[in-house]
Parts: structure tokens; sequence; C-alpha cells
């Protein structure tokens, strides 16, 4: 992968938000498609701060924490560029393959569940309360992710996926796990912002 500048006219302010996205995540470099964001440069330098402040940056979360989140949601929004390039970078920090797989059969799992519970808050009625769930969800502690990790996915997927019961139900199991509103906040805003990108990228490309 390049920065994506060398056959695209780019502006140099574009290439440096660039080569500092690159920089941010200690990366040699971004995806070639990463150049579509060029077109776009006021977009390009609210993606370049937020990535640096929620993604890769210092916060309260761990680098580690936050990067299969940022993984999860690219996963979502079904890029390929993102999900890759994050893959990479993961294992770049020494997070193992099956650690990447982990979290998104976490957040799989939980669009398992969405599903489920948007329906029954969709549905205007009751009349689904007191039936079974029925749903194995064994994913959410059989994994190698701690229970943390795994709230956190849930949440942001849960925002994603736009299910209020969930969203409510995985907050309140994040504080029992002793996590901080702070630290929830991050997760969602780590996600707002890998999605955005993903969202452009995709967008861009179905231009003529």
């Amino acid at each position: 992968m390049s920065s994506g500048t060398e056959n695209q006219e780019l502006s140099s302010d574009a290439q440096r938000l660039l080569e500092r996205i690159a920089e941010a995540f200690g990366s040699e470099s971004v995806p070639d498609a990463f150049a579509a964001y060029g077109q776009q440069e006021v977009f390009l330098k609210d993606l370049m701060m937020n990535l640096k402040k929620f993604v890769a940056g210092d916060g309260s979360l761990e680098q580690k924490t936050r990067l299969l989140i940022a993984l999860a949601t690219a996963a979502h929004a079904k890029s390929d560029v993102w999900t890759s390039w994050l893959s990479q970078i993961a294992t770049q920090k020494e997070i193992d393959r099956q650690t990447q797989i982990d979290s998104l059969a976490v957040a799989s799992t939980n669009y398992m569940y969405n599903t489920f519970f948007k329906f029954r808050h969709l549905s205007g009625s009751d009349r689904f309360e007191g039936l079974s769930v029925g749903l194995r969800a064994h994913t959410f502690s059989g994994t190698s992710l701690d229970d943390a990790t795994v709230e956190l996915i849930n949440i942001a997927i849960s925002d994603l996926n736009a299910c209020p019961p969930c969203v409510s139900g995985h907050v309140a199991k994040a504080k029992k796990l002793d996590l901080s509103d702070e630290q929830i906040l991050e997760a969602v805003q780590c996600a707002s912002t890998v999605y955005a990108g993903c969202q452009f990228l995709s967008s861009a490309g179905m231009l003529p």
C-alpha cells in the first residue's frame, strides 16, 4: 500500500493529511483508495483529527480495544479497504488473527440479538415480551476477549444497528464491569469515526 498520491492529483495539504493518518497508526502508508478523501479536504481533515483522537491516539481505552472496535465497525460497513488496513495495523500491534476473528464473531452475534430485540421494540406491541428469545449466544463468553471488550463492541455495533434496548442493556452491563462513561463514549466515538470514513469511501466510489 502507498499513500495513493503518486498517480493522483492531490494538493500538498491533502497529501500531508494522508501522511498524518499513516503516522498516527504507526503505518508506513495508507491504502491507495484513501486518495479519494483528497477530493474533499475539509472532510479529510476532520477524519484525520478524529482518527488520531479516538482510534489511534491515547485515550481512556487501550489501543488494542480501540483497534478491535474499529475493525468490527469496518466489517459492519462492509469496507474491504478499511477492514484489510485495520487488520494489518492490528497485526503490527501484535493483535493476532484469532483475536481479530473473535471481535468479528462477537459483533456478528450482536447482530443476531439486535435483529431480535429491535423487532420487539418496533413491533408496537408487548405480545412478544413473554416469549423466549431462544437464540444461543455462547460466543459472548467463549472467545479470547475480556468481558469489557465484548461489551464495548456490543455497544458500538448496537448503536450502528439502531437497537435501543440493546444499547441500553449493554451500557448497563458495561457499567457493572466498572467501565467509565468516558470509556463507553470513546467506544462510540471510535466506531463513529471509522464508520464515517467507510461511508465516504464507499459513496464517493459510486459517483460517475
